[in-house]
């Protein structure tokens, strides 16, 4: 007989998500650790997907888009190196399952998401005034509200924006997944000089981020 999903069930989920799929892969940052086991990642997930929520892979979310493995986000989350008072632009927002973590993180949250849908499961399953929700293309970031502490490419990209990049402050760190050919490497670099140079720390498969395409010739 199947077992009926509940609050238990998930909490005995995301138990075993940190267990074996974050702490033996580096993520054992205690604030990122503590906000994974806090957030309910089966509200982020189409319902009927909610049973597989924690597993160790993308989840489809419709519209072309999916939420990444838990492993990627903590991989990216630990990259940031978020700390309380922050502000974060999160670019990818969809249904706010990043969003809510960086808030428990203690971050001021400036959320970009282009698919009027996902947003809309995003705010039903997060409400927080440290949040702000904004729906428009992911490459255009926020620029109205830069610059920011930090920049958080929820997604496989293959180029970033200069006019992203310039929403980053001087001293601010960017992290991302990056596609090269075939494979996704997670990414980190520092604003220095108004330039960031990206290094990957990962290989990793991250869901792919619409808009982000490298144009002919272009190279990281």
């Amino acid at each position: 007989m199947a077992t009926k999903f509940s609050e238990t069930t998930a909490a005995d989920m995301r138990s075993a998500m940190i267990d074996s799929q974050l702490r033996t892969n580096d993520v054992t940052d205690p604030a990122v650790v503590g906000a994974m086991a806090a957030v309910p990642r089966e509200a982020h997930v189409p319902g009927t997907l909610a049973s597989v929520a924690y597993m160790d892979r993308a989840i489809a979310l419709g519209h072309g888009r999916a939420l990444n493995a838990p492993l990627v986000t903590g991989r990216l989350l630990v990259a940031a190196a978020i700390r309380p008072a922050m502000r974060v632009l999160l670019v990818g927002s969809a249904t706010g399952y990043t969003a809510a973590l960086l808030v428990r993180l203690g971050a001021e949250v400036h959320a970009v998401e282009e698919k009027g849908e996902l947003m809309a499961v995003a705010r039903s399953a997060v409400a927080d005034a440290n949040i702000r929700w904004i729906e428009g293309p992911l490459n255009a970031g926020a620029p109205d509200a830069a610059p920011f502490d930090r920049i958080i490419v929820e997604g496989a990209v293959e180029a970033l924006p200069d006019a992203l990049i310039a929403q980053l402050a001087e001293g601010g760190r960017l992290v991302a997944a990056r596609r090269d050919g075939a494979v996704t490497r997670l990414v980190e670099g520092v604003k220095i000089g108004g330039t960031v140079a990206l290094r990957s720390f990962a290989d990793m498969d991250a869901a792919p981020l619409p808009g982000f395409a490298a144009p002919a010739g272009f190279q990281f």
